[in-house]
């Protein structure tokens, strides 16, 4: 008897491991039609997010790749991330994610429908109708690099949130 009752509560713990948590990450494609924006950096270049939302274990999970030009400025090889570390993802007006490295990153293409992606699941719950409802993508404004001159003057690179930035093929 005390042996069942282990067995039973190991397989409940086990159960509670499996389902999704917030910040639990997966792997999954992308959609047909994922929401596709990006930006452009000052010096040329720039890259490409897409983003797809779905429901896993009653929580809203965002899957998303990544594409990053393939001819840019040296001065912006290595700053994608940083991009990333600043974005995040809203459903209807709501927040549901910040922070968006997790992403997993992909050549530029013409369209990213289907490509495997790395996913969060989030806090949010998922509600009726979230499949209706706009997502948006948001990567703010900032500066990328800076390089000052003996004379006081200074070279600035921006990054800005423009539409896909990347390219494709």
């Amino acid at each position: 008897m005390i042996r069942s009752a282990t067995m039973l509560a190991g397989a409940g713990v086990l159960a509670a491991c499996t389902a999704a948590a917030p910040g639990a990450q997966a792997v999954a494609p992308l959609g047909s039609d994922p929401v596709v924006t990006g930006g452009t950096y000052d010096s040329g270049g720039g890259i490409t997010v897409a983003v797809d939302l779905r429901e896993r274990d009653g929580r809203t999970m965002v899957c998303g790749v990544w594409a990053e030009s393939r001819q840019q400025s040296v001065l912006t090889l290595r700053k994608a991330k940083g991009v990333l570390d600043t974005g995040s993802v809203a459903i209807g007006g709501e927040t549901v994610l910040r922070g968006l490295r997790f992403m997993q990153e992909v050549q530029p293409m013409a369209g990213y429908g289907g490509q495997e992606a790395r996913c969060m699941v989030t806090s949010r719950p998922w509600q009726a109708g979230d499949d209706a409802r706009r997502v948006a993508v948001h990567l703010p404004r900032q500066v990328v690099h800076v390089e000052d001159d003996d004379e006081g003057g200074a070279f600035v690179v921006r990054f800005r949130q423009t539409g896909p930035g990347a390219g494709g093929a």
